[in-house]
């Protein structure tokens, strides 16, 4: 029998990835065997600075949380894995997916994005997504173009009015 302490302890993990699924709107599963400490430091640091964070749970207080939250991830708990999240639907994938480039010893396993499970083949085209600001950027872009356009064409307008 386990004792009372240790049972309590992995209780409150269990709560707290529960509670760090509910409140990310993006989960990913991933591989980060191979990686070295600087690695995984900077790993670290890219993910916060898109706003996401990483850690690594045992595979069994995984199962459980998700278990409990009826998300069935027990195919990819398989060999270590840790759980990176953030509020942005894209940003933590963009992150990881952009330092696997580069780190061939981080492989993605499954996400879950907006409450649906994705597999690697959706988050690698979740990856291809703008960021938000980006897509900001270009909608501001776009906006733009409409009021200059009308100022051309009532400048041309005018040209073609003050010939006649």
């Amino acid at each position: 029998m386990a004792n009372a302490k240790i049972l309590a302890v992995k209780e409150q993990i269990v709560e707290e990835i529960k509670a760090t699924t509910k409140d990310a709107s993006t989960i990913v599963l991933f591989d980060y065997r191979g990686l070295t400490d600087n690695e995984s430091k900077e790993l670290r640091r890219a993910l916060r600075d898109s706003g996401s964070d990483y850690k690594v749970y045992k595979n069994t207080l995984m199962k459980r949380a998700f278990h409990d939250l009826d998300i069935n991830l027990d195919e990819s708990l398989e060999g270590p894995s840790a759980l990176a999240y953030g509020s942005d639907s894209v940003a933590p994938i963009k992150v990881l997916s952009e330092f696997a480039k580069t780190h061939p010893a981080l492989i993605l396993k499954v996400g879950v994005v907006d409450g649906e499970v994705s597999d690697t083949k959706q988050l690698s085209e979740l990856a291809k997504i703008p960021s938000r600001d980006g897509l900001l950027t270009m909608l501001a872009g776009a906006l733009i173009g409409i009021p200059k356009d009308l100022s051309i064409c009532l400048d041309l307008y005018a040209k073609q009015k003050e010939e006649n």
